[in-house]
């Protein structure tokens, strides 16, 4: 082999490991033009279409905007090392357990459904291969309709769906991190992690430890929860949160967010595999 040809041969390699160092990451769907916007459609075996509350309230301390900044983190790590494209989020949604605070939400579940599912089909139409739903509240509140919407998706469409609700990326090691007796809501564990995303719009000092009146469930059964400021009500709450928010260090925030991090990642591994029809 002559030097022209071998180097020629090295080049051709170098090239080749680079682009697909290049393919290893994911892109925003409005960051490209229309024409790449097609190619990416056929290139990412993933869609994620994100929904994170805009405007939820989280306690006295915390901003309400806790629930997007999570969203942000976690799609964000998606684009970084997996070959993704993601959607615009959908910012506002179904909360009936904070009704009576302030904040932005589509009252109407069915609503709110209608908007996840009319979004979704147009990803499908534009030539999604497979979609996941991010939801940065639990699977048991606005996991419900999300759900709804990616099973009417998969039926009509037959493009594989999946729902990754915070509580789908729960682990033994997270549950761990918490000293509080309970939470749930605007609590140790989410006031660690805002304290470590975003620590300048967190007031350590209006932290509060909150359990309400509600005895500690011990029973099977969906329940719905509800943080009212009806003071007739055994779920009604000065606060707004359900756990101890005194109890925050960033250290913890980090670690919980690292955990849901790395599940979620998991998570884009496994549902990347899954067939799709057939043909396509």
């Amino acid at each position: 082999m002559n030097t022209a040809r071998f180097v020629a041969m090295v080049f051709c390699l170098i090239m080749f490991n680079f682009s697909a160092l290049a393919q290893v990451s994911g892109d925003y769907l409005g960051d490209l033009s229309w024409p790449e916007a097609e190619r990416r459609y056929q290139e990412a075996p993933i869609v994620i279409l994100p929904f994170g509350a805009g405007a939820k309230e989280h306690g006295p301390h915390m901003p309400m905007n806790a629930d997007r900044v999570v969203m942000d983190h976690l799609v964000q790590a998606a684009v970084d090392s997996k070959n993704v494209l993601v959607a615009p989020p959908i910012l506002h949604g179904w909360f009936p357990a904070f009704r009576d605070f302030p904040g932005t939400e589509v009252a109407d579940p069915n609503v709110f459904q209608a908007y996840v599912y009319e979004v979704a089909l147009s990803l499908v139409r534009q030539g999604a291969q497979r979609i996941v739903f991010l939801n940065t509240g639990i699977s048991k509140a606005t996991g419900l309709p999300i759900s709804i919407a990616a099973r009417e998706i998969r039926v009509e469409t037959g493009t594989p769906t999946l729902v990754v609700s915070w509580d789908d990326l729960d682990t033994e090691e997270g549950t761990a991190l918490a000293e509080q007796e309970r939470g749930g809501h605007g609590d140790e564990i989410e006031t660690s992690i805002n304290l470590h995303l975003q620590p300048e719009l967190v007031n350590m000092e209006l932290a509060v430890t909150d359990y309400g009146e509600r005895p500690a469930k011990d029973f099977g059964g969906y329940q719905p929860g509800r943080l009212t400021r009806d003071e007739s009500d055994p779920n009604y709450t000065v606060s707004g949160i359900f756990g101890d928010a005194t109890l925050a260090t960033a250290e913890k925030g980090e670690r919980a967010l690292a955990i849901l991090t790395e599940e979620w990642l998991k998570a884009l591994d496994g549902f990347s595999q899954v067939p799709i029809r057939r043909g396509e």
